[in-house]
């Protein structure tokens, strides 16, 4: 998907990000301005360890992976960014280069909010400086159950949590079938879980087995919710 810069109502699109909701047209207005629309496509790198961060950037279409790379040569991905979402909110604070890299995974297009103009708008608004400052935690928050997970959680259960993270949990009497498209390859999941493909791999297989799930190549059908959440907490 490739978008003309022409054709996108970016005040509208800002309106809809958590970050900007709320915000007054002016205001809006004010953002797109110093915003702008780019296209990627798959592959392609958006940025790298120790460039220059101008920006923030927010996924119209398409994937993101954000990583870095171990001195011997190992990826680790760190996030997945997708539709809706935001990225490098914090790093735009801190006068520093980009501390990892991000690729698009699939033809992406990107709102790239330039620094310049968040720090003006900060200056003007405290009430925005609150949206961002809400942004940053809210990314905090994730990486902190990121973390909590590693070290608490065997891989079995970090790749359940994975498959149930968006499904609502519904009573016994409920719909208790749902599928799950995984939103990249099985490789750079299991980097973002800090587990090897192989072992990843294998556990999909153990689950399918014991007839929790049903693989179709990225779409996991899971057969029994509760079963399946029952499993994970052992």
């Amino acid at each position: 998907m490739t978008l003309a810069p022409q054709f996108f109502d970016m005040p509208r699109f800002l309106a809809g990000s958590p970050l900007f909701s709320g915000l007054s047209p002016d205001e809006l207005f004010r953002i797109a301005q110093s915003s702008d629309l780019k296209n990627y496509a798959r592959g392609e790198m958006i940025f790298s360890v120790g460039q220059a961060c101008e920006a923030f950037h927010i996924v119209v279409s398409g994937q993101v992976k954000l990583f870095v790379v171990s001195p011997a040569g190992q990826e680790k991905v760190i996030e997945i960014i997708s539709p809706g979402q935001s990225f490098a909110e914090a790093l735009v604070f801190l006068n520093k280069p980009y501390i990892l890299s991000a690729q698009a995974l699939a033809d992406t297009v990107l709102v790239n909010v330039s620094k310049r103009g968040v720090v003006s708008e900060i200056e003007q608004d405290p009430h925005f400086a609150m949206h961002m400052l809400a942004g940053v935690s809210r990314r905090l928050h994730g990486l902190v159950q990121d973390v909590e997970g590693y070290a608490l959680r065997n891989g079995m259960q970090r790749l359940i949590g994975y498959l149930l993270r968006d499904v609502e949990v519904a009573p016994a009497s409920g719909k208790n079938t749902v599928t799950v498209s995984l939103p990249a390859s099985k490789a750079t999941i299991a980097s973002r879980l800090s587990l090897t493909p192989e072992y990843f791999s294998r556990v999909l297989h153990e689950l399918e087995a014991q007839q929790f799930i049903a693989i179709d190549r990225r779409d996991i059908r899971i057969l029994d919710v509760q079963k399946l959440l029952g499993y994970g907490a052992q």
